[in-house]
Parts: structure tokens; sequence; C-alpha cells
């Protein structure tokens, strides 16, 4: 899977530059066949549940105010949360590629799973 995705995925790999607005996305640590998109924000790292739906597109779980929105891929998905104001805690501005976040060591607090989902 992790061949289709963009240079921002990670897999399971968590790490953090030091600038507001920095992201990457990981596989999801307590829900199997999701991801997460992590964004990093004065020191902590805001971590939003990432679904691929049944019918191929792809949506962020953010706070219950948010309406869900759908997204054709995974780019398209990051260009809306790159504008401000969309319900994350930081707009996306920069992404953390994988050759970067492999020399960075993770010292930032973790905040789990944004939106915990059972399984149906």
């Amino acid at each position: 899977m992790a061949a289709d995705m963009p240079l921002c995925y990670h897999g399971a790999l968590m790490g953090k530059k030091n600038k507001d607005g920095a992201y990457l996305i990981r596989d999801s640590e307590t829900f199997q066949g999701a991801m997460c998109l992590c964004v990093y924000k004065k020191h902590v790292i805001y971590t939003y549940r990432l679904l691929k739906t049944l019918n191929g597109q792809y949506t962020l779980l953010t706070s219950g105010a948010c309406e869900e929105e759908y997204f054709k891929s995974i780019d398209d998905l990051i260009q809306h949360y790159k504008r401000k104001n969309q319900g994350l805690a930081m707009h996306l501005r920069h992404s953390i590629k994988r050759k970067t976040a492999l020399l960075i060591r993770a010292t930032t607090q973790y905040v789990p799973d944004y939106v915990e989902v059972e399984p149906s």
C-alpha cells in the first residue's frame, strides 16, 4: 500500500519537525486498516483518523462540529487541509518526508488517535 502513497506517508513511523503545521501520515496504532494524519503545533502532535471508504474515497475524522468531507485521493485531502480553519488544530504547512523523519528523534508529547471508532 505504501507504494501508492504520497511522500508524507510514513507507515508506522512517527517523528517531528519543529515547525507549526508540520505533518505526516502514518498507520494507525489502534485501528487496523486506518491511517493517521499527524500535525505538529506548539510542541504537541495532534492525530486525526484517516479512513478509506468502501467506494475508494478518503475522509478525515475531526471534531464532531465539522461535517465529514470525502476526497478522491490523499493528495486532494492534504490540499484541502492546507487551507486555514478546516477543523484541524493547525492547517497543514510542511510535510515531513520519509527520509527526513528517519533522522529526527521523537521528543515531543503525543496526543493519541483523535477520534476513537468502534469496528463494525
